[in-house]
């Protein structure tokens, strides 16, 4: 049992990444990457139906997907939510300025919210990126108010989403 600080975690329960570390690459075959594929295209497939697909037998696919589960591969099974029928219509990026890193650590509470999907740290001009998604303008308005109150933040750039044409995950494909 392990005595040390415990990491961060999301509201979700999962453990924020150790910034400046990257888990190595999964060894995976052809098969692997099709399993892949298939999962994220709907995952509500069953493993004899991903095993017709895949020319394998289903405890075959479940011994697979058991393993891409553990290696770290398949981090989670989540449904597609439509935002708008969600009432959080209005998608937005925000790029976020801060004096400093400690600043930028004080900005992962912001993982609290409901509003705020992703939070990046990032090169160039920003600190931080946020993708959030809020129901209106005012919404959004008050999410930068609360950015605003944290001490050594230096500023923020809004960039709102008109229309979504792609939005997914990475690819299995090499």
């Amino acid at each position: 049992m392990s005595t040390g600080p415990r990491p961060p975690s999301t509201r979700s329960g999962k453990a924020l990444r150790t910034p400046g570390t990257q888990p190595g690459p999964a060894s995976l075959d052809d098969t692997d990457r099709k399993l892949l594929a298939l999962l994220a295209e709907d995952a509500t497939r069953t493993y004899a139906e991903l095993g017709k697909l895949l020319f394998l037998s289903a405890p075959a696919v479940h011994e697979r997907a058991r393993r891409l589960k553990k290696d770290g591969v398949i981090k989670a099974t989540v449904a597609a939510l439509d935002a708008a029928r969600l009432n959080r219509p209005l998608l937005a990026f925000v790029h976020v300025d801060t004096t400093s890193w400690a600043v930028t650590r004080q900005l992962l509470a912001l993982q609290e919210l409901s509003d705020v999907e992703e939070i990046h740290t990032v090169t160039g001009e920003s600190a931080m990126l946020l993708k959030v998604r809020t129901r209106d303008t005012q919404s959004l308005e008050q999410l930068l108010a609360r950015i605003h109150a944290i001490e050594g933040f230096t500023g923020t750039r809004s960039y709102i989403a008109l229309t979504t044409y792609l939005e997914r995950g990475p690819s299995p494909e090499l």
